[in-house]
């Protein structure tokens, strides 16, 4: 329960997936989280649930595609908690399912915003926080489609390979700053965005069968089993851990 006591965590889209089963399993253990995400509703609705759980937890309003908002967030999440030890760059989005020579520049330009800018972003108005915090933990959420291709989505694969090199970068340029930078890679993991992949098929479940069939296991991944890594990234038992690819894929890229 106290893997994360007295730490304090940024992670963005935690409202809804992967971003809300990290937010949750670290507040169980002893972190205040800033709950930040572009869905108020879903956001605000979450951490109350924290808050009458008796956990720390605090919405912000955040789109991370925006520069000014992700430094005003961040300071607010600062002054509100007292400190910034950990950052999860969680948001994202998939973008359009077309063949690159079909993408609009607009389409390409939405997905890069999010996932690339918005780790860029909020990367760089975490680090004078960490720094002032003696050290912390920046976590990327990248894709096994960072590490291996596929024939779609091509704004997505590649927002998701420049993630896996801007966080070897950073942990590079910040290891004298005692602030580790690693990514996670996960596999299909049943979350809204996964279910809206499975649901464009023309047989939803016979493609959730076969998308399942992708993973050695035989199954997808549960949002806990990304919640449970990034909670290990966060906490000092990661101390030696850096510029390093934690893959969580049930088995998919070790063919």
């Amino acid at each position: 329960m106290d893997r994360l006591k007295n730490k304090v965590a940024v992670i963005t889209g935690a409202s809804l997936g992967l971003g809300r089963a990290t937010a949750l399993r670290m507040a169980e253990e002893g972190c205040a989280v800033a709950v930040t995400d572009v869905l108020d509703a879903q956001g605000l609705a979450f951490a109350d649930e924290l808050t009458d759980r008796g956990l720390k937890a605090r919405f912000w309003r955040l789109d991370v595609s925006r520069e000014a908002d992700v430094a005003r967030v961040m300071d607010e999440v600062a002054a509100h908690f007292g400190r910034i030890d950990v950052l999860v760059n969680n948001a994202g989005v998939a973008g359009a399912n077309k063949p690159t020579h079909e993408l609009t520049e607009a389409e390409w330009d939405w997905v890069q915003a999010v996932n690339v800018k918005g780790v860029f972003f909020c990367t760089k108005h975490a680090i004078p926080h960490l720094r002032r915090a003696g050290g912390g933990s920046i976590i990327n959420l990248s894709s096994i489609y960072g590490l291996v291709g596929a024939p779609d989505v091509p704004p997505y694969h590649a927002s998701k390979g420049a993630v896996r090199l801007m966080t070897k970068a950073d942990a590079l340029i910040y290891a004298p700053d005692r602030i580790r930078v690693n990514s996670v890679h996960p596999g299909f993991i049943w979350t809204p965005m996964v279910d809206g992949f499975v649901h464009t098929a023309e047989d939803p479940e016979a493609a959730r069968q076969a998308t399942a069939a992708l993973h050695p296991l035989g199954h997808m991944g549960e949002p806990d089993d990304i919640a449970w890594g990034c909670v290990y990234l966060a906490s000092d038992e990661a101390k030696f851990v850096t510029g390093s690819e934690l893959v969580i894929d049930g088995g998919y890229t070790a063919r």
